[in-house]
């Protein structure tokens, strides 16, 4: 049974924003890192050189002190940094908002810092387990010298992580930092479309103008969080038919609402799974093929920080500062999606960034003199960037405030 690429691009997605991921693919590496070093230590004449005797003189007894100090050391400080992650995130969400918890989930940082703990802590009980003392059933005393020097460095490289982690967790709810990681991928998401049409290969297929248009409804209930252009295309070109997305990704729906249609006489069961499956929905809005839920989310901090229990007005202004640096970037770079023969997509462009951040956020500007002030700068600045109706929607704007 065939995937839908859609549900892959989304289990890809939900992967990124995971703390398991990278901690289990460091684990599965200890593990065979552990067995190929093992089988080192009992074939050392097989390697091209070898270390110095007085590195390999580790005995029984040292081995094990040396081993069973680096498991509890570093099991103890992956729980401590897990706890303080925890900690982090929880206070993040609560002083910014809980949209902002897939930024911390998605850091890098954090995740491989889990597992180079957890990692090392396998690794040294896997080797603890080869160390032999030649009693107990034992045949022979066997120290996996190797094994050792390599479980030391790990050790070291778990020092240098937790360092790292100490200096990482206070960067990450730093709100200049957050503001700025939105703000950056804003400018970038706002660079080009959300949704990428192919560009057209080969003859134009032949589509009937007048062939009805069925509609295809979700599946279940939650939001859009991808959507598979290019499977799209495939199934009208099979057809020779016009296909429609309906609903933009970051919307909601439910098993009542249509979320593509495709204009032909005749559709299969078989076909209306094809579409759906060409859209994957999710619990909340993702930022892929979603740009407005990045300025969302900074409008969520403009809230937060006009909250007359907050009065943080210059955390406002840094939002709106980044809104303002996206929209720039739109208005240089709104070209109106790309027109297909089998494939028509609803566009959001400068007008709808627009909406989604100034226009959203002035309910809360209004209500601080030094804020307001601000917006109206930073509007007769972007109205000088924009042209022809971005212009013009800024001037509305404009005229509201």
């Amino acid at each position: 049974m065939r995937i839908p690429t859609a549900l892959l691009l989304k289990l890809a997605l939900d992967i990124r924003a995971s703390y398991w991921f990278i901690p289990a693919l460091l684990v599965v590496v200890a593990i065979f890192l552990a067995l190929a070093l093992s089988w080192v230590d009992r074939h050392p004449a097989r390697l091209p050189v070898s270390l110095p005797d007085f590195m390999l003189d580790t005995q029984v007894n040292g081995a094990r002190a040396v081993l069973s100090v680096i498991a509890t050391a570093v099991i103890g400080v992956a729980g401590v940094m897990f706890s303080v992650t925890i900690v982090a995130v929880s206070f993040a969400s609560g002083k910014y908002g809980p949209r902002l918890i897939g930024n911390f989930m998605r850091d890098r940082g954090n995740q491989w810092s889990l597992g180079i703990l957890i990692s090392t802590f396998v690794y040294a009980l896997l080797v603890l387990r080869e160390v032999q003392s030649g009693g107990s059933g034992d045949t022979v005393v066997f120290v996996p010298q190797y094994s050792l020097w390599v479980a030391i460095l790990l050790a070291l490289m778990a020092v240098a992580t937790m360092i790292y982690f100490v200096h990482h967790i206070p960067e990450t709810i730093n709100v200049s930092r957050i503001t700025a990681s939105l703000g950056r991928r804003l400018c970038a998401a706002a660079a080009s479309n959300d949704l990428k049409l192919p560009e057209p290969s080969g003859p134009e297929p032949r589509t009937s103008a007048s062939a009805p248009a069925t509609e295809i409804f979700a599946r279940s209930t939650g939001y859009i969080q991808t959507v598979d252009i290019a499977g799209m295309v495939d199934i009208a070109k099979e057809h020779e038919a016009k296909v429609t997305l309906i609903r933009l990704p970051g919307t909601f729906v439910t098993l009542c609402d249509p979320i593509v249609s495709i204009a032909t006489s005749d559709v299969s069961a078989a076909t209306k799974d094809a579409l759906a499956d060409t859209v994957a929905l999710g619990d909340g809005p993702t930022e892929d093929q979603n740009s407005a839920f990045l300025a969302q989310q900074l409008v969520e901090m403009v809230a937060r920080a006009l909250s007359p229990g907050v009065n943080d007005p210059f955390t406002a202004i840094n939002c709106l500062n980044w809104l303002y640096a996206g929209l720039v970037q739109k208005a240089q770079n709104d070209k109106q999606m790309g027109e297909h023969p089998l494939i028509n997509v609803p566009t959001f462009g400068f007008d709808e960034l627009l909406d989604a951040s100034f226009a959203a956020s002035l309910p809360y500007a209004k209500t601080d003199e030094l804020v307001i002030d601000h917006v109206k700068s930073l509007l007769s600045r972007l109205r000088d960037h924009a042209s022809g109706s971005s212009k013009a929607a800024v001037t509305r704007l404009l005229k509201t405030i």
